[in-house]
């Protein structure tokens, strides 16, 4: 099972990467809409069979976490671009001048380059959270599908403007999970429901034989499915989410109460699945799973959900 169907890693290293860590800029966040969560304890990770060993789900452990409010939805492209408006950001995929676009999502993917043993990853020029298939504006286009192309630093950044944080990968299954215990999905265990798909995932034989509709390909809009028992829509598919955590295989089983984890890392922690996660090749759209990324990383299937205390 390879990592690369998930998000690729750019190693991105020629352009130096400062993390600000000043306080946020104002308080923006009136407009994002936000599901208000108790917190308690959980049931975290899974020892399922189905789990991958390297990704350290287990061993379940009961976690504590404070009361929180999380957004209903990814950010979508609508949402950053009030972003961007207001503060002329520029994200780390346009100072690169390239992010990796999924190779359906992109015409003239014989004129780039592809990544290494995971040639469905074609990187583009251009390719940023304003062009997320490399060609057309995500803003006329796809206005509420959640923005991607955005690095862990990206999204650092746009929490700092809405007075918001990114979520703990704690923080993050808790409400995944939407008060169930211990189930596969935020819904259940079974990934159809009367015979229906859940949430966006691809449908036929990864990476060369898509059976969705065009519709359904890539992202989709942020409320394109139920949500789960606390309000909170694509907690899995549809796009990779960034969360606070450094990334660590072996969790600390001495802190149960607001895990943080580790201090440092090389990798941030990202949760729920993309549109590219299929049972036969990648099964990391459930509660439980987990991968990472390096923070200066961007792809055409990671964007990021705020929280606030």
């Amino acid at each position: 099972m390879s990592d690369n169907c998930c998000s690729p890693q750019s190693d991105r290293k020629d352009i130096e990467i400062n993390i600000s860590t000043e306080k946020s800029y104002s308080d923006n966040n009136s407009k994002i809409a936000f599901e208000h969560l108790d917190g308690g304890w959980f049931f975290m990770g899974s020892e399922e069979k189905y789990v991958f060993p390297g990704d350290g789900e287990g061993p379940v452990r009961k976690v504590y976490v404070d009361e929180f409010s999380i957004s209903k939805y990814s950010v979508t492209i609508s949402e950053f671009n009030e972003f961007i408006k207001e503060t002329n950001y520029v994200t780390d995929a346009e100072k690169f001048g390239w992010s990796f676009v999924f190779f359906e999502q992109f015409e003239k993917r014989d004129q780039n380059e592809s990544v290494q043993n995971a040639p469905w990853w074609i990187k583009v020029e251009n390719a940023n959270w304003n062009l997320p298939d490399g060609e057309n504006i995500g803003i006329d286009n796809f206005p509420d599908h959640p923005v991607t192309h955005i690095s862990w630093r990206d999204a650092q950044e746009y929490c700092k403007w809405s007075g918001t944080r990114l979520p703990t990968e704690a923080e993050w299954e808790y409400a995944a999970r939407g008060g169930l215990e211990q189930k596969k999905f935020p819904w259940g265990d079974e990934l159809l429901i009367d015979g229906k798909i859940q949430c966006n995932i691809f449908d036929g034989e990864f990476p060369y034989q898509n059976n969705a509709p065009a519709e359904m390909k890539f992202t989709t809009k942020v409320d394109e499915f139920n949500p789960n028992n606390f309000g909170l829509f694509n907690m899995v598919g549809n796009v990779w989410e960034w969360t606070q955590d450094w990334f660590t295989r072996f969790h600390d089983l001495e802190i149960n109460v607001n895990p943080s984890g580790p201090e440092k890392g090389n990798n941030k922690v990202i949760r729920g699945g993309s549109f590219l996660c299929h049972d036969s090749y990648c099964n990391r759209y459930r509660t439980s799973a987990r991968t990472s990324n390096s923070i200066d990383s961007s792809t055409s299937n990671m964007g990021f959900r705020v929280v606030k205390n």
